[in-house]
């Protein structure tokens, strides 16, 4: 008879370590934990990137992007394509724009729409470009991801509503939000208009 408590209690941990090994696998392990988040946030930032400008790319065209799936296939990498349209997630402090610090605008890697500038750029310490706001409440769509066992907000292009990354609330002020941007999903223009 206590072989069974014992038998009961080894199924339970093997069924937890399995569905904790499931969300590495299909996350790739790394999605942001929102509690371990670096408490050292530096926001980057250039006084000459004044949010009165207009951004190069900002008046394009409200109308929706649709493609279809083979069409996006042929205009971006395997990486892009699984990021952006799959939904996955590059590993963490890979990203070219992690570590950032240019001023500019990030568009969206699929489709060109203005979505983050660099002024509301900071390091949070969880390997992905973080930022505390959009370039407006158009340019991003958020959506409840209930994927992997977890309850997120995802964030989506507003005009061709590809995947972007996710949002958490403990970013610095004044919004108090960490949009958490997969790297590959942007793409950064400086001041100029030059691709970096």
């Amino acid at each position: 008879m206590k072989i069974k408590p014992l038998l009961i209690i080894a199924i339970v941990v093997i069924g937890v370590l399995i569905f904790q090994f499931r969300n590495e696998l299909f996350s790739g392990g790394h999605e942001p934990d929102n509690n371990n988040v670096s408490e050292n946030i530096t926001l980057v930032s250039d006084s000459s990137d004044s949010d009165n400008k207009q951004t190069q790319g900002d008046n394009m065209s409200d109308e929706k992007i649709n493609k279809t799936e083979d069409e996006w296939k042929q205009k971006l990498s395997d990486e892009e394509y699984h990021v952006l349209r799959e939904k996955g997630t590059e590993k963490p402090f890979t990203g070219k724009y992690n570590d950032f610090k240019e001023v500019g605008t990030f568009y969206c890697n699929a489709c060109g729409n203005p979505v983050f500038k660099s002024t509301a750029k900071f390091e949070s310490g969880c390997g992905w470009p973080s930022f505390f706001e959009a370039v407006n409440d158009e340019s991003i769509v958020l959506t409840e991801d209930r994927s992997h066992g977890m309850i997120r907000t995802e964030v989506t292009c507003g005009k061709c509503d590809s995947h972007l990354g996710h949002v958490f609330d403990d970013g610095p002020p004044p919004t108090g939000k960490r949009y958490c941007i997969n790297s590959v999903s942007l793409e950064f223009k400086d001041k100029n208009g030059e691709s970096k």
